[in-house]
Protein backbone atom coordinates (compact mmCIF):
# COMPACT_ATOMS: atom_id res chain seq x y z
CA UNK A 1 0.00 0.00 0.00
CA UNK A 2 2.58 2.43 1.15
CA UNK A 3 4.57 1.70 -2.62
CA UNK A 4 1.06 1.95 -4.39
CA UNK A 5 1.04 5.77 -2.21
CA UNK A 6 4.32 6.71 -3.12
CA UNK A 7 3.85 5.95 -6.88
CA UNK A 8 0.77 8.38 -7.17
CA UNK A 9 2.57 11.09 -5.30
CA UNK A 10 5.19 10.89 -7.54
CA UNK A 11 2.54 10.88 -10.89
CA UNK A 12 1.14 13.56 -9.40
CA UNK A 13 3.92 15.69 -9.14
CA UNK A 14 5.21 14.29 -12.56
CA UNK A 15 1.65 15.79 -13.92
CA UNK A 16 2.13 19.21 -11.59
CA UNK A 17 5.41 19.50 -13.14
CA UNK A 18 4.31 18.73 -16.99
CA UNK A 19 1.37 21.54 -16.49
CA UNK A 20 4.14 24.06 -15.00
CA UNK A 21 6.30 23.86 -17.93
CA UNK A 22 4.52 25.25 -20.20
CA UNK A 23 3.13 27.90 -18.15
CA UNK A 24 6.78 28.90 -17.52
CA UNK A 25 7.96 28.46 -21.20
CA UNK A 26 4.60 30.73 -21.82
CA UNK A 27 5.89 33.80 -19.81
CA UNK A 28 9.27 33.53 -20.97
CA UNK A 29 8.02 33.76 -24.77
CA UNK A 30 7.36 37.24 -24.86
CA UNK A 31 6.48 39.22 -28.30
CA UNK A 32 8.09 42.43 -28.32
CA UNK A 33 5.07 44.08 -29.70
CA UNK A 34 6.47 47.92 -29.47
CA UNK A 35 9.40 46.72 -31.76
CA UNK A 36 6.72 45.26 -34.34
CA UNK A 37 4.67 48.26 -34.30
CA UNK A 38 7.84 50.23 -35.05
CA UNK A 39 9.03 47.96 -37.71
CA UNK A 40 5.91 47.70 -39.67
CA UNK A 41 4.66 51.14 -39.17
CA UNK A 42 1.42 49.77 -37.95
CA UNK A 43 -0.52 49.43 -34.89
CA UNK A 44 -1.47 45.86 -34.00
CA UNK A 45 -3.40 43.72 -31.80
CA UNK A 46 -2.65 40.97 -29.04
CA UNK A 47 -4.92 37.99 -29.07
CA UNK A 48 -3.60 36.95 -25.69
CA UNK A 49 -4.79 33.29 -25.56
CA UNK A 50 -2.91 32.41 -28.63
CA UNK A 51 0.37 34.71 -27.88
CA UNK A 52 0.10 36.20 -31.32
CA UNK A 53 0.73 39.98 -31.97
CA UNK A 54 -1.15 40.93 -35.75
CA UNK A 55 -0.67 43.52 -37.65
CA UNK A 56 -3.64 44.71 -40.50
CA UNK A 57 -3.78 47.65 -42.84
CA UNK A 58 -7.06 47.43 -44.94
CA UNK A 59 -6.79 48.14 -48.64
CA UNK A 60 -8.63 51.83 -49.12
CA UNK A 61 -6.82 52.78 -51.68
CA UNK A 62 -9.00 51.45 -54.35
CA UNK A 63 -11.92 51.29 -54.89
CA UNK A 64 -12.96 47.56 -55.31
CA UNK A 65 -16.66 45.82 -56.82
CA UNK A 66 -17.46 42.31 -56.24
CA UNK A 67 -20.70 41.20 -58.16
CA UNK A 68 -21.26 44.95 -58.61
CA UNK A 69 -21.06 45.62 -55.16
CA UNK A 70 -19.27 48.19 -53.43
CA UNK A 71 -16.81 45.82 -51.14
CA UNK A 72 -15.55 47.43 -47.92
CA UNK A 73 -12.16 46.43 -46.43
CA UNK A 74 -13.99 44.56 -43.40
CA UNK A 75 -15.75 41.94 -45.97
CA UNK A 76 -11.75 40.62 -46.77
CA UNK A 77 -10.22 43.07 -48.32
CA UNK A 78 -7.34 43.74 -45.38
CA UNK A 79 -3.93 42.76 -45.40
CA UNK A 80 -2.26 41.19 -42.39
CA UNK A 81 0.25 39.84 -40.76
CA UNK A 82 0.65 37.99 -37.38
CA UNK A 83 3.62 36.88 -35.08
CA UNK A 84 4.24 34.12 -32.85
CA UNK A 85 6.99 32.83 -30.26
CA UNK A 86 8.77 29.89 -32.20
CA UNK A 87 12.07 27.91 -31.40
CA UNK A 88 13.08 29.47 -28.73
CA UNK A 89 16.29 32.28 -28.72
CA UNK A 90 13.50 35.04 -29.11
CA UNK A 91 12.87 33.68 -32.91
CA UNK A 92 9.10 34.28 -34.23
CA UNK A 93 6.92 32.66 -36.52
CA UNK A 94 4.93 35.37 -38.87
CA UNK A 95 2.32 34.33 -41.38
CA UNK A 96 0.15 37.00 -43.55
CA UNK A 97 -1.85 37.58 -46.01
CA UNK A 98 -2.00 40.49 -48.52
CA UNK A 99 -4.50 42.15 -50.78
CA UNK A 100 -2.80 42.70 -54.29
CA UNK A 101 -3.99 43.82 -57.82
CA UNK A 102 -2.73 42.42 -60.76
CA UNK A 103 -0.01 44.69 -61.65
CA UNK A 104 1.55 44.56 -57.68
CA UNK A 105 2.11 40.98 -57.20
CA UNK A 106 5.20 40.13 -59.21
CA UNK A 107 7.02 43.41 -57.19
CA UNK A 108 5.46 42.44 -54.08
CA UNK A 109 6.53 39.47 -54.75
CA UNK A 110 10.17 40.45 -55.29
CA UNK A 111 10.02 42.75 -52.45
CA UNK A 112 9.36 39.76 -50.33
CA UNK A 113 11.90 37.34 -51.25
CA UNK A 114 14.55 40.18 -50.96
CA UNK A 115 13.39 41.06 -47.59
CA UNK A 116 13.80 37.04 -46.66
CA UNK A 117 10.40 36.39 -46.48
CA UNK A 118 8.62 33.40 -47.94
CA UNK A 119 5.94 33.47 -50.64
CA UNK A 120 3.54 29.79 -50.39
CA UNK A 121 0.23 30.53 -52.03
CA UNK A 122 -1.51 32.73 -54.97
CA UNK A 123 -5.29 33.18 -55.15
CA UNK A 124 -7.95 34.78 -56.19
CA UNK A 125 -10.98 35.17 -53.08
CA UNK A 126 -13.80 36.35 -55.68
CA UNK A 127 -15.79 36.41 -58.61
CA UNK A 128 -16.68 39.40 -61.10
CA UNK A 129 -13.97 41.53 -59.03
CA UNK A 130 -13.16 45.15 -60.59
CA UNK A 131 -10.63 45.85 -60.42
CA UNK A 132 -9.58 42.17 -60.04
CA UNK A 133 -7.63 41.24 -56.64
CA UNK A 134 -5.75 38.41 -55.61
CA UNK A 135 -4.06 37.35 -51.75
CA UNK A 136 -0.68 36.37 -51.56
CA UNK A 137 0.30 34.52 -48.45
CA UNK A 138 3.62 35.35 -46.87
CA UNK A 139 5.71 33.92 -43.73
CA UNK A 140 8.70 33.39 -42.19
CA UNK A 141 10.71 32.53 -38.97
CA UNK A 142 13.65 34.28 -37.39
CA UNK A 143 14.16 37.45 -35.48
CA UNK A 144 10.75 39.36 -35.29
CA UNK A 145 12.06 42.97 -36.04
CA UNK A 146 13.40 41.49 -39.19
CA UNK A 147 10.61 39.71 -40.20
CA UNK A 148 8.22 43.27 -39.55
CA UNK A 149 10.67 45.04 -41.58
CA UNK A 150 9.97 42.73 -44.34
CA UNK A 151 6.52 42.83 -44.11
CA UNK A 152 6.70 46.44 -44.31
CA UNK A 153 8.47 46.63 -47.41
CA UNK A 154 5.92 44.46 -49.22
CA UNK A 155 3.71 47.07 -48.20
CA UNK A 156 5.91 49.74 -49.22
CA UNK A 157 6.18 48.29 -52.61
CA UNK A 158 2.61 47.94 -53.43
CA UNK A 159 1.95 51.30 -52.01
CA UNK A 160 4.92 52.73 -54.44
CA UNK A 161 3.25 51.05 -57.47
CA UNK A 162 -0.46 53.06 -56.74
CA UNK A 163 1.33 56.43 -56.03
CA UNK A 164 2.88 55.96 -59.90
CA UNK A 165 -0.36 54.65 -61.15
CA UNK A 166 -3.49 55.37 -58.80
CA UNK A 167 -5.14 52.93 -60.82
CA UNK A 168 -4.27 49.10 -61.65
CA UNK A 169 -2.98 48.54 -64.78
CA UNK A 170 -4.57 45.96 -67.26
CA UNK A 171 -1.66 44.75 -69.44
CA UNK A 172 1.96 43.46 -68.09
CA UNK A 173 4.70 46.06 -70.56
CA UNK A 174 6.24 44.44 -73.77
CA UNK A 175 4.35 43.25 -76.79
CA UNK A 176 3.46 40.12 -78.58
CA UNK A 177 3.10 38.98 -81.80
CA UNK A 178 -0.55 38.43 -82.66
CA UNK A 179 -0.22 35.78 -85.49
CA UNK A 180 2.27 32.83 -84.06
CA UNK A 181 5.46 32.06 -85.71
CA UNK A 182 7.42 29.99 -83.25
CA UNK A 183 11.21 28.26 -84.34
CA UNK A 184 10.89 25.05 -82.64
CA UNK A 185 14.35 24.00 -82.86
CA UNK A 186 16.58 26.75 -80.69
CA UNK A 187 13.67 26.47 -78.35
CA UNK A 188 14.42 22.33 -77.94
CA UNK A 189 18.42 22.77 -77.90
CA UNK A 190 18.24 25.48 -75.00
CA UNK A 191 15.92 23.37 -72.74
CA UNK A 192 17.02 20.30 -74.09
CA UNK A 193 13.70 18.44 -74.29
CA UNK A 194 11.15 17.82 -77.06
CA UNK A 195 8.40 19.30 -77.61
CA UNK A 196 5.12 19.83 -79.62
CA UNK A 197 4.72 22.21 -82.32
CA UNK A 198 1.08 23.91 -83.56
CA UNK A 199 -0.25 26.50 -85.27
CA UNK A 200 2.98 28.35 -85.18
CA UNK A 201 2.73 27.64 -81.33
CA UNK A 202 5.16 25.00 -79.33
CA UNK A 203 5.30 23.12 -76.64
CA UNK A 204 7.18 21.34 -74.38
CA UNK A 205 6.04 19.06 -71.18
CA UNK A 206 7.95 17.18 -68.19
CA UNK A 207 6.37 14.57 -66.21
CA UNK A 208 7.06 13.57 -62.83
CA UNK A 209 5.87 10.42 -60.62
CA UNK A 210 3.68 10.39 -57.89
CA UNK A 211 0.84 8.06 -56.35
CA UNK A 212 -2.84 8.48 -55.05
CA UNK A 213 -5.40 6.55 -53.37
CA UNK A 214 -2.71 3.38 -54.07
CA UNK A 215 -2.46 4.63 -57.92
CA UNK A 216 0.75 5.52 -59.63
CA UNK A 217 0.02 8.99 -61.44
CA UNK A 218 2.38 10.74 -64.17
CA UNK A 219 3.09 13.12 -66.92
CA UNK A 220 -0.46 12.69 -68.82
CA UNK A 221 -2.58 12.37 -65.68
CA UNK A 222 -0.98 16.22 -64.79
CA UNK A 223 1.65 15.70 -62.67
CA UNK A 224 3.90 17.62 -64.63
CA UNK A 225 5.60 21.18 -65.66
CA UNK A 226 5.06 22.74 -68.69
CA UNK A 227 6.18 25.86 -71.18
CA UNK A 228 3.91 27.20 -74.13
CA UNK A 229 5.33 29.76 -76.67
CA UNK A 230 3.15 31.85 -79.03
CA UNK A 231 3.80 35.25 -80.82
CA UNK A 232 6.71 35.51 -82.61
CA UNK A 233 10.59 34.46 -82.39
CA UNK A 234 11.29 38.21 -81.20
CA UNK A 235 8.29 39.30 -79.72
CA UNK A 236 6.69 35.95 -78.25
CA UNK A 237 4.83 34.81 -74.71
CA UNK A 238 5.26 32.12 -72.30
CA UNK A 239 2.75 30.68 -70.40
CA UNK A 240 2.92 27.24 -68.19
CA UNK A 241 2.96 25.43 -64.90
CA UNK A 242 5.56 24.21 -62.78
CA UNK A 243 4.86 20.94 -60.80
CA UNK A 244 6.90 21.43 -57.15
CA UNK A 245 7.18 19.51 -54.13
CA UNK A 246 6.93 21.51 -50.83
CA UNK A 247 10.90 22.44 -50.64
CA UNK A 248 11.03 23.40 -54.07
CA UNK A 249 8.56 25.91 -54.07
CA UNK A 250 11.10 28.84 -53.13
CA UNK A 251 13.78 28.20 -54.78
CA UNK A 252 11.16 28.08 -58.06
CA UNK A 253 9.78 31.29 -57.27
CA UNK A 254 13.06 32.91 -56.51
CA UNK A 255 14.56 31.72 -59.73
CA UNK A 256 11.29 32.99 -61.91
CA UNK A 257 11.02 36.31 -60.36
CA UNK A 258 14.61 36.85 -60.76
CA UNK A 259 14.33 35.98 -64.81
CA UNK A 260 11.76 37.95 -64.79
CA UNK A 261 9.22 35.84 -64.91
CA UNK A 262 5.67 36.70 -63.96
CA UNK A 263 3.87 34.55 -61.50
CA UNK A 264 0.49 34.42 -61.97
CA UNK A 265 -1.20 31.88 -59.00
CA UNK A 266 0.23 29.23 -56.44
CA UNK A 267 -1.88 26.63 -55.27
CA UNK A 268 -2.49 22.50 -55.30
CA UNK A 269 -4.12 20.60 -57.97
CA UNK A 270 -4.87 17.46 -55.86
CA UNK A 271 -5.06 15.89 -52.57
CA UNK A 272 -3.86 13.19 -50.54
CA UNK A 273 -1.17 12.73 -53.43
CA UNK A 274 2.16 11.32 -52.77
CA UNK A 275 4.57 12.98 -52.45
CA UNK A 276 2.85 16.45 -52.02
CA UNK A 277 2.65 18.84 -55.15
CA UNK A 278 2.15 22.20 -55.17
CA UNK A 279 1.93 23.91 -58.69
CA UNK A 280 2.82 27.72 -59.68
CA UNK A 281 1.59 29.54 -63.43
CA UNK A 282 3.38 31.50 -64.70
CA UNK A 283 3.41 34.12 -68.16
CA UNK A 284 6.21 36.12 -69.22
CA UNK A 285 7.11 38.37 -72.61
CA UNK A 286 10.37 38.58 -74.86
CA UNK A 287 12.14 37.17 -77.31
CA UNK A 288 11.26 33.24 -77.89
CA UNK A 289 14.71 32.24 -77.14
CA UNK A 290 15.83 34.91 -73.67
CA UNK A 291 12.86 32.69 -72.59
CA UNK A 292 13.73 29.53 -73.25
CA UNK A 293 17.17 30.41 -71.00
CA UNK A 294 15.24 31.69 -68.53
CA UNK A 295 12.85 28.50 -68.28
CA UNK A 296 15.96 26.03 -68.40
CA UNK A 297 17.74 27.98 -65.31
CA UNK A 298 15.03 27.80 -63.53
CA UNK A 299 14.14 24.21 -64.42
CA UNK A 300 18.33 23.49 -63.36
CA UNK A 301 17.34 25.35 -59.93
CA UNK A 302 14.69 23.53 -59.09
CA UNK A 303 16.64 20.34 -59.85
CA UNK A 304 19.45 21.20 -57.55
CA UNK A 305 17.06 21.15 -54.58
CA UNK A 306 17.33 18.44 -52.42
CA UNK A 307 14.57 16.12 -51.31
Amino acid sequence: MRAKMLLATVVLAAASLSFAIPRVLGQAAKLDTAAIEQATGLKGQLIADENVFKVTKPRTDVKIQVDQWAMPPFMGLGSWAAFTPAHGGGHVMMMGDTVVFEDEVNPAMSAAFEAGLEVTALHNHFFFDDPKVYFMHIGGTGEATKLAAGVKKVYDKIAEIRAANPAPLRAFSGNITSASSITAAPLEAALGVKGQASQGMFKIVIGRPAAMHGVSIGKEMGINTWAAFGGSDDAAVIDGDFAMLENELQTVLRAMRKEGINIVAIHQHMSHEQPRYLFLHYWGKGKAADLAQSLKRVLDAQAAVKS
